[in-house]
């Protein structure tokens, strides 16, 4: 993990540079803004390289709806046998070369990303004293000093909601702005990761597939319901990132299901293509 975390810190001090080059340290609002915005182009830098790969779910998830008619037709086929069913499915599938679980993909290859930024985030705190652990991954000594003691609307980015009042003063901050600020972020993460999902399934339409229908409940309720506990140890630095990037992909997604609209349905094999008999 040494890796990610070290690309991670380069993509993150990368895009610091930049915009402290254009702002300096700006603090207006109680807000480094060249770090917030460092973590916000980090964002926009993994959409970016994640795009096809979205594409890839989206192609998915409209072939997996023309299907539809067909799975139903199994379904019906072999009501009883849910093996049969299981076997003839996953032949469908493989012969129309869909995968179901597509649609995770996106979310899989930003785990690593997730995880090397909330490690890298709860590394920046004032109690290490050592040369050697705050220069880690690349990291310079003025870097670090500058980043553990960032902040957004007066809340330290490397603080979390659990953050003892120890910690805080050490951050130099108090309980009540950091769980304002935090509480406010961990709400806009539920609901944007909320309406992301939901907004692509309504415009894909929920699907009759049980294993689908699974994957689509997981990501309408299964992961937002998580995100609400988990958001009380994230840094704030890290909820920044899953706001704006589900802001993105929100937008991301208006475009991709405008360019790729929803297929007709294909029609079953066993089922009559023209006009009835007069």
């Amino acid at each position: 993990m040494g890796l990610v975390y070290s690309a991670i810190s380069a993509v993150l001090l990368f895009w610091h540079a930049a915009w402290d080059s254009v702002l300096g340290e700006a603090t207006a609002l109680g807000t480094s803004w060249s770090w917030v915005l460092g973590i916000i182009f980090l964002v926009l830098t993994v959409r970016v390289i994640l795009f096809p790969v979205v594409v890839r779910q989206v192609r998915s998830q409209r072939a997996m709806q023309a299907l539809q008619p067909r799975v139903k037709a199994l379904q019906d086929k072999h009501r009883g046998d849910p093996a049969a069913l299981q076997r003839e499915t996953m032949e469908l599938y493989r012969a129309e070369n869909v995968n179901p679980f597509t649609s995770l993909i996106p979310m899989l290859v930003q785990i690593p990303v997730f995880v090397g930024l909330f490690h890298v985030l709860r590394h920046l705190r004032p109690s290490i004293t050592s040369e050697h652990a705050r220069t880690l991954y690349g990291w310079t000594l003025g870097q670090f000093d500058s980043a553990a003691h960032a902040e957004l609307f007066g809340a330290p980015i490397a603080a979390t909601f659990r953050s003892s009042a120890a910690q805080l003063q050490a951050l130099g901050a108090h309980t009540g702005p950091v769980r304002a600020v935090t509480l406010v972020l961990i709400a806009v993460m539920v609901v944007t990761t909320w309406l992301t999902s939901r907004q692509m399934i309504l415009r894909t339409c929920r699907s009759e597939d049980p294993q689908q229908r699974m994957i689509q409940n997981l990501m309408l309720y299964g992961i937002p319901l998580s995100l609400l506990v988990s958001g009380l140890i994230f840094p704030i630095g890290v909820i920044i990132y899953w706001v704006t990037q589900n802001l993105f992909a929100l937008a991301q997604q208006t475009w991709i299901l405008h360019a790729y609209p929803l297929p007709a349905p294909a029609v079953p094999a066993d089922r009559p293509t023209g006009p009835g008999p007069a």
